[in-house]
């Protein structure tokens, strides 16, 4: 724990003007980022008596070890660095109102020569006009199934629409009409593009024009006694009118707005949006965060909206927005949004009328989140804590382990032999801190090695790491595994996450006595004598430590052993995935992978001529030369490189015990017809790999 006074700047060096200032950790990591009109003023208040703190201040302040600034010409630039350094670093001691879900839109691709109505999810795209969010995606879907008999937008994705386009047949849709069938030209790419821009406008409220026009048109339909149009015209009307009673009127004046409602207690705060366009509520969205210092409403207020709006620009941001409680100053947050939508943006709290009736309901919404989340977070915070805490006891910790970190081995008969590492932080996976390895130091089944090595390059790297005070080569350390451990790193010391640059307070190894002892002596060897090492073994799950004769035993219905059982099964899954991925990888390998230029099509139609690759390899370079696509250069290399492959051992049905003569049959990336072990088994959240 630090102390405050050993990093506090003397008040002659900090500027009495507006600015953005960082607190970092012992580890040069941002723990922290804020704004401030006069920086002397607000970083004083950091730096006084601990005991006048708010208790999360506190520890923010004792967990820091540096502090520094940035001086901004207006405050509203202050707003926007904030924004863009809480984005980029993650501070933990932020307030960040994070979603449990990904709220899924109704998105049209404006951006393409025939636009395409999908739900869509995750960041926002470019050219790419979004309507929501909704709370489920069938809810779009249905909005959307009775739009299409008015607006018959195309909603297939590029593979079906290249494929109707290719055989001049449209998909079903296009048969039942609802949709116009671009793909065969049924309507041009501008018509259809009118279309969906027709489709827009009805989606942002203005559906008054299409309304009376359908209308008009079935009176005329009528009197020409073409009373089959009229009847589909009706069906439309109505189709319309239904997708409207979805979302209930409750601004009478068609109104653009976004309502902001905060519920709060001392520890934490629940945000509800409601999106009101056209006067109806077309999505609702929520958050629920801890809040980390004393903050007031106005404050609250303040950061919900940089999350909505950070990266929102034009009609995303509304004309209007309702909020409980104005930021101070509001000035700078207003002149902020009017810049992100191009003109101005009012910024209120409804004193009145309809909107403050709606307002109450918004607020309802908030509160009831907040009540929610206490029923159920309250027991998990609480069960967390006596877990770590019964973990500290039983294996003789200093304090509580915050940081875990787990290790498991993983192969098949001595194949494919990789490792996986998750961490667990204050009880929680940190999925974005994961990492796998391959064993490349040695060939064959070794957990023992292989948990030396493991342990050996992890902390080397944090070694590493802490002797270069937060910069990274650009080369990657030798056998370190591709995906999560390749990701580029950051060439500056600027507090981005770093790969392997936090050391954990415990390590946990899945294994007995042999694997524990592994683990600790690759510490010793590289120095380190300031982190616990523990074992779990399977079998009685009991916990090793190093140097002990006798194991742990942690009553069964010990919340210490259900963690410790967590993060091992955890590290297991994640390591199985891992190897299963690799060997997929390895058994759908084929000897035509490795001829330079040789596509997937024309792989695809090699074996499709001769029937497997044996055949293939005995073929001649003209019969070669007989295949569409394979000019006699492109048949040589081919039968160079299949000449010099060295031919796959005969394969063996597992269930009878055949021999199985064709070894090479079945295109590539497939497996053989031989029915012998499946590439992937398990559950599907262990054919992932890789999770974030």
């Amino acid at each position: 724990m630090a102390d405050p006074s050993s990093y506090r700047p003397e008040p002659g060096q900090i500027p009495d003007s507006p600015g953005v200032y960082k607190f970092r950790d012992e580890h040069r990591r941002v723990i922290y980022v804020g704004k401030a009109k006069s920086l002397r003023q607000r970083l004083a208040n950091y730096f006084q008596d601990l005991a006048n703190l708010h208790p999360r201040t506190r520890s923010m302040v004792t967990t820091a070890a540096s502090v520094e600034w940035t001086v901004v010409s207006t405050e509203v630039e202050a707003l926007q660095l904030e924004y863009s350094w809480i984005k980029e670093f993650d501070p933990r001691f932020n307030v960040k109102y994070r979603d449990d879900k990904s709220y899924p839109y109704l998105a049209v691709t404006m951006n393409e020569q025939y636009p395409r109505v999908q739900v869509m999810r995750g960041h926002k795209k470019k050219g790419v006009r979004y309507f929501g969010p909704y709370a489920h995606a069938w809810a779009i879907r249905d909005t959307v199934d009775l739009l299409l008999r008015v607006f018959p937008v195309r909603t297939c994705s590029a593979g079906v629409f290249k494929n109707a386009a290719r055989t001049d047949r449209p998909c079903l849709l296009g048969y039942i009409g609802k949709c116009s069938a671009p793909c065969v030209g049924r309507i041009s790419a501008d018509d259809h593009w009118d279309l969906a821009d027709e489709f827009c406008d009805f989606m942002t409220g203005r559906t008054g024009t299409y309304l009376r026009r359908l209308e008009k048109q079935m009176t005329e339909a009528a009197e020409e006694l073409e009373y089959e149009r009229a009847a589909r015209l009706r069906d439309d009307i109505g189709a319309l009118k239904k997708a409207m009673e979805k979302n209930a009127v409750v601004l009478a004046d068609a109104t653009d707005a976004d309502l902001i409602a905060v519920a709060e207690d001392e520890l934490e705060a629940a945000v509800q949006i409601f999106h009101v366009r056209g006067g109806r509520v077309r999505g609702q969205r929520g958050w629920v965060t801890d809040k980390v210092e004393e903050i007031t409403t106005g404050a609250l207020v303040e950061h919900a909206l940089q999350q909505l709006y950070g990266e929102e620009t034009g009609d995303a941001v509304p004309k209007e927005v309702l909020v409980p409680a104005l930021p101070d100053p509001v000035e700078p947050v207003q002149q902020w949004l009017t810049g992100r939508r191009g003109s101005g943006v009012s910024l209120r709290v409804p004193q009145r009328g309809d909107k403050k009736a709606l307002m109450e309901t918004v607020q309802r919404n908030a509160q009831h989140a907040l009540v929610l989340h206490k029923t159920k977070r309250a027991s998990d915070l609480t069960t967390r804590s006596r877990a770590l805490e019964e973990i500290a006891d039983a294996l003789d910790l200093d304090s509580a382990p915050l940081r875990i970190e787990c290790y498991d081995i993983s192969h098949l008969q001595g194949e494919d032999v990789v490792a996986s590492m998750v961490v667990f932080e204050d009880g929680l996976a940190r999925k974005s801190e994961y990492r796998r390895f391959q064993i490349k130091s040695f060939a064959g089944q070794d957990d023992v090695r292989s948990m030396h090595e493991v342990i050996t390059r992890r902390f080397r790297r944090y070694l590493a790491e802490k002797e270069r005070t937060g910069e990274w080569a650009e080369d990657g350390e030798p056998g370190l595994a591709g995906g999560t451990d390749e990701a580029p790193a950051p060439t500056e010391d600027d507090g981005r996450p770093k790969r392997f640059a936090y050391p954990p307070q415990l390590v946990v190894v899945d294994g007995g006595r042999p694997q524990v002892a592994a683990a600790r002596r690759a510490l010793d060897e590289l120095g380190i004598d300031d982190i616990a090492v523990c074992g779990l073994a399977k079998r009685l799950e009991e916990v090793w430590l190093p140097d002990e004769e006798d194991p742990v035993i942690l009553p069964r219905t010990s919340e210490g052993l259900y963690l410790l059982q967590r993060v091992r099964d955890e590290a297991h899954r994640f390591a199985i995935a891992y190897q299963r991925n690799k060997r997929g990888k390895r058994i759908r390998s084929s000897p035509l992978d490795d001829v330079p230029g040789l596509g997937t099509t024309r792989k695809q139609a090699l074996i499709k001529h001769f029937g497997s690759v044996k055949r293939l390899r005995s073929a001649t370079i003209d019969q070669i030369c007989e295949v569409p696509g394979i000019g006699r250069k492109t048949a040589e290399t081919i039968a160079a490189a299949l000449a010099r492959a060295v031919p796959a051992a005969p394969a063996v049905n597992t269930a009878t015990g055949e021999i199985m003569d064709d070894v090479e049959d079945g295109a590539p990336g497939t497996t053989a017809d031989a029915p012998g072990e499946p590439v992937t088994t398990g559950a599907p959240d262990e054919r992932r790999g890789q999770e974030t």
